[in-house]
């Protein structure tokens, strides 16, 4: 009686990895999209409390910057972003894809917002992105 049931046991434990998902296919659908608040701006929520910090301490302010540098810098900075993502480096640090259209007027303090995000991955992990300002590549 033991060995038929030892027999079914084992012959059960192969399948049990069929039921679970892929997890390439659920990456694959992670992605930072702009929304619009309230007041009907675009925004871009950033979920660690360690920003808030890097926006108010450490980060240039918004009137340095026009939008128009902001945009073709985020330009190159999502490619950038998406390109590690797609190759899966630096797992540890990029978890999801960012869609944003070039072509869309977010305003400046959306474009600023999501430049920061550059320059705080930069500060606080070390990434380092091409197209990154030398002046906002920050070490800590």
């Amino acid at each position: 009686m033991k060995n038929l049931i030892l027999t079914i046991l084992l012959m059960l434990i192969p399948f049990g990895g069929y039921a679970q998902t892929d997890p390439e296919k659920d990456q694959d659908k992670s992605e930072m999209a702009p929304s619009k608040n309230e007041d009907g701006e675009w925004d871009l929520t950033v979920m660690d409390p360690q920003f808030d910090y890097f926006m108010n301490g450490i980060a240039k302010p918004m009137n340095q910057y026009s939008e128009v540098y902001l945009k073709a810098k985020n330009k190159i900075l999502v490619n950038e972003w998406n390109s590690y993502y797609a190759s899966g480096r630096y797992r540890n640090v990029i978890e999801s894809s960012i869609d944003y259209d070039p072509k869309e007027n977010y305003g400046l303090k959306f474009e600023y917002k999501l430049y920061q995000v550059f320059a705080y991955v930069n500060w606080k992990y070390g990434l380092r992105m091409s197209g990154l300002s030398g002046s906002d590549a920050i070490r800590r």
